[in-house]
C-alpha cells in the first residue's frame, strides 16, 4: 500500500512541514485521535509515503517507512513523554505538540526522502488527511478512481 500524507503549510518560511521534510529536520510524522483512526495500525515498514501540503493539489515528495509505533489509551503524562522522546525526529512546534496530544498515537518514521516532480492530486470530497491507496495513480488527475475507505479498514 501507499499513503498520501497531508502536511500543514502554516508557519514562517523554513518552518513549514514540507520544508522540514525536504531538509531532513523532520523524519517522523505523528497522527493522533481519541480512538484508533487512520493511519493507526494500518501503515507498515517499507511502504511508501507521498507528501502534499494542505490547500494544494500537488504531491511534492515521497519517502519509505522505516518504523511505526502505535499507542492506545495513553495518559496525559505518557502522551507528553512519547512526544518529547521523539521530538528530535518529529520537530513539532508548541502548537503542533498541543494538537497531537491525543490518547491514541501513531508515529511513523521515514527515510529515503526524495523530492519529486509535482504530481497532480485529484481531491475528492470524502478524503481525510491521510489516505491509504493501492497505488499512487489511484489519486492522480487522469488516472484516479473513486476513493473509498476500503483499503483503510483494519485487517483482522
Amino acid at each position: 500500500m501507499v499513503h498520501v500524507v497531508y502536511c500543514d503549510n502554516t508557519g514562517k518560511k523554513g518552518e513549514r512541514v514540507s520544508d522540514k521534510i525536504l531538509s531532513g529536520t523532520k523524519t517522523m510524522i505523528v497522527r493522533g485521535a481519541a480512538g484508533r483512526k487512520i493511519p493507526h495500525s494500518r501503515v507498515f515498514e517499507n511502504e511508501t509515503l507521498y507528501f502534499m501540503e494542505k490547500g494544494t493539489a500537488s504531491i511534492f515528495a515521497k519517502a519509505t517507512v522505516k518504523e511505526v509505533r502505535n499507542y492506545v489509551k495513553l495518559s496525559d503524562e505518557e502522551i507528553s513523554k512519547v512526544l518529547e522522546e521523539n521530538q528530535a525526529k518529529l520537530n513539532l512546534t508548541d502548537k503542533q505538540r498541543a494538537r497531537w496530544h491525543k490518547k491514541c498515537l501513531c508515529l511513523v518514521e521515514f527515510g529515503d526522502v526524495q523530492k519529486i516532480a509535482p504530481l497532480a492530486f485529484d481531491h475528492q470530497g470524502n478524503m481525510d488527511d491521510w489516505l491509504i491507496v493501492e497505488k499512487i495513480e489511484d489519486v492522480l488527475v487522469g488516472t484516479s478512481i473513486p476513493y473509498n475507505y476500503e483499503k483503510s479498514r483494519f485487517k483482522g
